[in-house]
């Protein structure tokens, strides 16, 4: 008797284009991702109709090639795991449509998978998850904490009132003019830099586990405008030394202590901005004297990529949960 079970993962929510076959939703067989940084480098920032065209180009290629990596045929893939959203709209379409299609031509199981609940089960290829879990979601769009007292299990216990971290680190890069994507070059300017500016921190009310970032963005572009207005030369290094500094001090903070409330057996960090180094760092020392296991993934399984979305669409799977065939891109789908 086949126990086994293989998933194909289908990624197109941004500007990554990615397909991957994972087994037994924790070992990676293959995983393909065609990036499109270049193409949008010259826009300064991800253009949605230049994404989805893209993403038709490549989806046939990246389909082809996880299947030629892991040396396997179809009649051994249990089921098709697709990111149905959050996202851009028209780049989730190519993703669905294409699962949709093969789904139905190879007679497979489809699955719609949250984007976000990709990069938490990100990590389960790391460890196995304990639970009740923490997890610390930080990327463009998304600044939030989730509470998981199971496989499948999500509850917001905090969340961005405005902008999301990674969306504030875009948005500062672009004020120092700094080439696109601006996150992992404030992170490398940072660790050149001193925290000498005194930025804001949002630490909201007392009990709170949101995060506010607007505040702190209209702060560092004001400082930046003044002191061009005087003829003063700042250092990019020390802002962005002081602006990261500002950003993960709240990020870890908040994380401790709603791990402390909620019991937690586990705090895992998802998404892009898990890729940071700063952060990566903080929160090691802020969990690494205590018994709470940390949790980061690897740095080419932050990103956007499909063996999350199969390690996601896994446990879906074993659920006996399935979609049907007016599964529909839904670019505000949410986790809950």
């Amino acid at each position: 008797m086949k126990t086994d079970k293989y998933i194909l993962g289908i990624e197109t929510s941004c500007d990554e284009t990615a397909a991957a076959i994972v087994e037994n939703g924790k070992d990676i067989i293959s995983n393909v991702v065609a990036s499109q940084i270049d193409s949008h480098k010259r826009f300064g920032g991800v253009v949605p109709e230049v994404a989805s065209r893209h993403h038709v180009e490549q989806i046939t290629v990246v389909l082809e090639e996880a299947f030629e990596q892991a040396n396997m045929t179809w009649e051994k893939i249990d089921a098709i795991a697709v990111t149905e959203g959050p996202g851009l709209v028209g780049a989730l379409l190519v993703g669905v449509n294409a699962g949709k299609a093969l789904a139905f031509a190879k007679q497979k199981p489809l699955i719609g998978v949250h984007h976000i609940a990709g990069h938490i089960y990100a990590n389960r290829f790391e460890r196995e998850f304990e639970f009740p879990l923490l997890a610390l979601i930080v990327s463009g769009g998304h600044t939030e904490l989730v509470l998981m007292n199971g496989h499948g299990s999500y509850e917001l216990v905090g969340e961005t009132r405005d902008d999301a971290a990674g969306e504030a680190y875009d948005k500062v890069a672009r004020m120092l003019e700094l080439p696109y994507p601006g996150g992992p070059q404030i992170d490398q300017l940072a660790a050149e830099g001193e925290e000498s500016i005194d930025f804001p921190k949002a630490w909201l009310e007392n009990d709170s586990f949101d995060f506010s970032f607007s505040g702190l963005k209209s702060s560092v572009i004001n400082t930046i405008h003044n002191a061009s207005q005087r003829g003063e030369s700042l250092s990019k290094e020390d802002i962005a030394a002081s602006f990261q500094s500002s950003v993960v001090d709240v990020l870890t903070t908040k994380t401790w202590k709603a791990a402390q409330k909620y019991g937690a057996q586990q705090v895992i960090v998802a998404g892009g901005v898990a890729a940071n180094q700063g952060l990566r760092k903080a929160l090691a020392a802020k969990f690494g004297d205590t018994n709470i296991p940390l949790l980061i993934p690897s740095l080419n399984l932050c990103t956007d990529n499909a063996a999350m979305i199969a390690a996601a669409g896994f446990i879906t799977y074993k659920q006996g949960k399935r979609s049907g065939w007016d599964l529909n891109a839904n670019p505000s789908l949410m986790l809950n």
